[in-house]
């Protein structure tokens, strides 16, 4: 089955157009299946400004539908993927709004820390949300929501979801094989995986203060022993010593 958006029987006199080029001026003329077109009278390339790409940001059969995506469109996918993993860990979880905050909490201070170190924020926001994804399988399986058996439980249900979305292999075993680790770094972690943990860990330390509160020395101590980046340290001394 073709893609009815591709299929030329449901296209009208508005599949053909043309679009000025945005390095000449000169008139181009676009089919609206084409993803870019090459100016013949300057030779600049430039994507087709009326092409909707909404569906080509999460579909696996993209790349098959439209050819080669322009690099644009490919960080669209991403981005488009993260917010639909959001709501999917919000589904699993359900009326657990205790760790359903806790994700969104620890992927907007993940996204603060991958910002500043440049890291790949489709990748951290993404491991972000589901970090924890294993927590309520491990609660059935072991009657305990430690750290090993969410390491443990938890890859094969983020690997199930973003197979579901259609993720490329390369982001889901990324994305696994943080989730497999995220409370005990290992020396050669990358630098997608450290935002992850920071930020996790500052908000596991913000909750603990709730139940308990922890004196300022000993936070410094925490802080300056646990965080592997140098944003992340900052950032938990601006949120927990008030810094």
């Amino acid at each position: 089955m073709k893609c009815p958006g591709q299929d030329t029987q449901f296209w009208d006199h508005s599949a053909v157009f043309e679009v000025k080029c945005p390095n000449c001026g000169k008139e181009v003329e676009f089919f609206k299946d084409d993803t870019m077109r090459k100016c013949p009278h300057c030779g600049h390339k430039f994507l087709n400004p009326k092409m909707d790409f909404g569906c080509a940001a999460y579909c696996q059969y993209a790349e098959q539908c439209l050819g080669n995506l322009p690099p644009e469109l490919l960080a669209q996918r991403k981005d488009m993927l993260k917010d639909r993993v959001a709501i999917e860990m919000k589904r699993r979880f359900g009326q657990d709004f205790k760790r359903i905050g806790h994700a969104v909490k620890v992927a907007r201070y993940a996204e603060q820390i991958a910002r500043d170190e440049g890291a790949d924020m489709g990748v951290v926001l993404i491991a972000a949300y589901l970090h924890d994804i294993g927590i309520k399988e491990a609660e059935k399986k072991y009657n305990s929501c430690a750290a090993i058996y969410q390491e443990e439980l938890g890859p094969p249900l983020a690997e199930e979801i973003l197979k579901k979305l259609g993720a490329d292999d390369a982001l889901i075993k990324e994305v696994c094989d943080i989730i497999a680790h995220h409370h005990h770094p290992r020396e050669d972690d990358t630098i997608n995986f450290k935002c992850v943990f920071d930020a996790d860990t500052i908000v596991n330390l913000e909750e603990k203060i709730k139940k308990q509160e922890i004196s300022k020395e000993k936070l410094e101590e925490i802080v300056n022993k646990k965080f592997l980046t140098k944003t992340g340290k900052n950032l938990a001394k601006k949120v927990l010593i008030k810094e």
